[in-house]
């Protein structure tokens, strides 16, 4: 779905602070589009198109394969912020002197301003920021003047001498640059002039338009699990095209406690007859039997799920249109286009569905963060606990099971998973944390229960914070917490005599555990 708009292109070098950059610049009302940076140039849509971000990368400008770009990128006009590897790659192309330094930066740093300017404005002469180099340039191009340095770095911030070329050695993005948010605003409306009309009231009117013009012939039908992202397209795309939606609601056997009932309750009185319950708990397990890797049950997982959604669908007459509730990360995740960055996991609603029902795609929410989303859902006056509900993956419970999914593998999970959550609920904590969830191991250890030897099954604890899910990580409970919740899923689960809790952060494990 296009959106005219005002917006910043971010090319991707490989940063993991690649997608922390895109949000930070919608923080300021100003939409940003990440791309990789092997995208032809030439193919920019200038519509719209206020300036261009290179992001980082972990690789040195002069090794063997290391990402390059078209020296062309200088003369497109636009204002061009080169950040860390792409400082560096901004005076490489330009002529200038890239080398591995003796003394490496990584972490806190203090910057020292040496000469005023846009970039600058409002920032402390001296502040703190966010190093993260081995390699530096030790000799600028001769376009070029250094605004500011650090200790180790005499060319912390370059300009080019006419052209609206700037690089910063250190990273604006992170929380631990104290004034990046603000030379990033700089960035935004004093360079490149933005105005900053990106919001959520006028996404939703734009998308009720286009979504009523595309299928003004023809009816649309949903995938609906009941989650923010599902819940937040149906109620969009009902409040456009009314009784020409249909949502179809597959219990795949992998639903948290209470989940189906709870979904048909909330949802059968909103869509009425065009509600569609299918229970296929039966089909998935079948298919599923004696399977232990991890990318293999998402697939099976996702082929089952065409298989009875595309059986559903044939039965309602006019289906011209298929809507998904993919969002942002889902697409950047799953398709990195060329770049740098690695394919992290398949999405169950990015690709598949359309190619195999020659269905239209209705995808409204597809340029969004989470958080976006959740403020889509606000402005629809959802209620509440849709709003703020956890993210829940597709595939359910089946991808939280490491190895084989069985009934009785799924019954000690959701029975464990119930406890931890009901726990977070009863101590308020549950707004606070981004995504929280139980996994359940392939192995068992040895236990002590009643006086008796006992070899059961080990269940990990899993909470985290974030903004967008892009980076996330653990949440600090108390001692107090996990002992309570500890000792409920091992008196009241049964099979289960260990509990441990998992305190890796995003990256450089995600958030999911397949």
């Amino acid at each position: 779905m296009s959106i005219r708009r005002e917006k910043i292109v971010i090319l991707d070098f490989g940063s993991q602070y690649t997608q922390l950059i895109g949000r930070r610049v919608r923080a300021h009302a100003v939409f940003s589009e990440i791309l990789p940076f092997s995208f032809r140039l030439k193919n920019l849509k200038k519509d719209g198109l206020k300036g261009i971000i290179l992001s980082g990368g972990p690789h040195s400008v002069y090794e063997k394969g290391a990402p390059l770009i078209d020296k062309s990128i200088l003369k497109l006009g636009l204002p061009l912020l080169g950040i860390c590897y792409c400082h560096q790659l901004l005076s490489y192309i330009s002529g200038g002197t890239v080398e591995e330094t003796k003394r490496r930066e990584y972490g806190y740093a203090e910057v020292l301003i040496d000469k005023k300017d846009k970039l600058l404005q409002r920032i402390p002469k001296r502040s703190q920021v966010w190093m993260s180099h081995g390699d530096k340039v030790l000799k600028l191009p001769s376009d070029f003047i250094p605004l500011a340095h650090t200790k180790n770095t005499s060319f912390a911030v370059v300009k080019h001498k006419r052209l609206p070329l700037y690089g910063l050695q250190f990273h604006p993005e992170v929380t631990h640059t104290k004034m990046g948010d603000r030379i990033l605003s700089n960035f935004l409306f004093l360079v490149c002039g933005c105005r900053g009309d990106w919001n959520m009231g006028s996404f939703i009117e734009t998308s009720k338009r286009e979504i009523k013009k595309r299928a003004k012939k023809g009816r649309v039908i949903l995938g609906l699990s009941g989650g923010v992202d599902s819940t937040v397209t149906s109620i969009l795309i009902k409040q456009s095209i009314g009784e020409k939606l249909f949502v179809i609601f597959i219990n795949n056997g992998f639903l948290r406690e209470g989940e189906s009932s709870n979904v048909i309750k909330n949802f059968k009185p909103v869509f009425g007859n065009n509600f569609i319950y299918v229970d296929a708990e039966e089909e998935f397990l079948e298919a599923l039997k004696g399977v232990k890797n991890p990318e293999r049950k998402r697939k099976i997982i996702g082929k089952i799920f065409i298989k009875v959604f595309e059986r559903e669908a044939k039965k309602i007459k006019g289906i011209t249109f298929l809507a998904q509730g993919t969002l942002y990360p889902d697409r950047i995740e799953s398709m990195p286009l060329k770049g740098p960055s690695s394919i992290i996991k398949s999405h169950h609603n990015v690709g598949g569905l359309p190619e195999k029902m020659h269905l239209k795609l209705i995808e409204p929410l597809k340029d969004l963060f989470k958080d976006e989303v959740r403020e889509v859902g606000r402005l629809l006056s959802l209620p509440k606990h849709c709003i703020s509900r956890h993210p829940f993956p597709g595939p359910g419970l089946g991808v939280r099971i490491i190895g084989e999914i069985t009934k009785k593998r799924l019954k000690i999970l959701r029975e464990a998973d119930s406890i931890f959550i009901e726990e977070i609920k009863k101590t308020g904590l549950y707004k606070k944390i981004w995504q929280a969830f139980c996994v359940l191991l392939p192995v068992k250890t040895v236990g002590v229960m009643g006086d008796k030897r006992t070899y059961e099954n080990v269940i990990t604890l899993r909470a985290v914070t974030s903004e967008d899910g892009m980076t996330a990580d653990w949440y600090p409970f108390s001692k107090g917490f996990l002992t309570r919740v500890c000792n409920r899923i091992i008196n009241e689960v049964s099979g289960v005599n260990r509990v441990v809790y998992d305190i890796s952060s995003k990256p450089p494990a995600t958030i999911e555990w397949e």
